[in-house]
């Protein structure tokens, strides 16, 4: 089992950078591919970003492709979002995942195929 704690969101004007970072708890990080997904007001909750258990495979979702990046420190047991040129339209909680196993790169785009979650973290991006 894994607990997730998400830090870092904020207000951030349009064009400016923020990192998140996720803190995971347990002994077998190193087990759990991880993603970033964001949640806006009255929209269901999107794919953002995810890596892989050795940090060899990211993927991102084609609205934050060259703005974020993912990335993970197994010694550390964290894994961050770097976003960059942020938008109004970036504005959403921004919440951490994990999961074990064997997936497709398809399947870690899927928020259901997560099954331990943060509790988010809010970032708006002002115009």
């Amino acid at each position: 089992q894994v607990q997730l704690v998400e830090s870092g969101g904020g207000l951030v004007q349009a064009g400016g950078s923020l990192r998140l970072s996720c803190a995971a708890s347990g002994r077998t990080f190193t087990s759990y591919h991880m993603g970033w997904f964001c949640q806006a007001p009255g929209k269901e909750r999107e794919f953002v970003a995810a890596i892989s258990v050795s940090g060899g495979v990211t993927l991102y979702a084609d609205s934050v492709k060259g703005r974020f990046t993912i990335s993970r420190d197994n010694a550390k047991n964290t894994v961050s979002l770097q976003m960059n040129s942020l938008k109004p339209e970036d504005t959403a909680n921004f919440y951490c995942a994990a999961v074990m196993g064997l997936y497709s790169n398809g399947d870690l785009k899927n928020a259901h195929t997560y099954n331990y979650w943060g509790q988010g973290t809010q970032v708006t991006v002002s115009s």
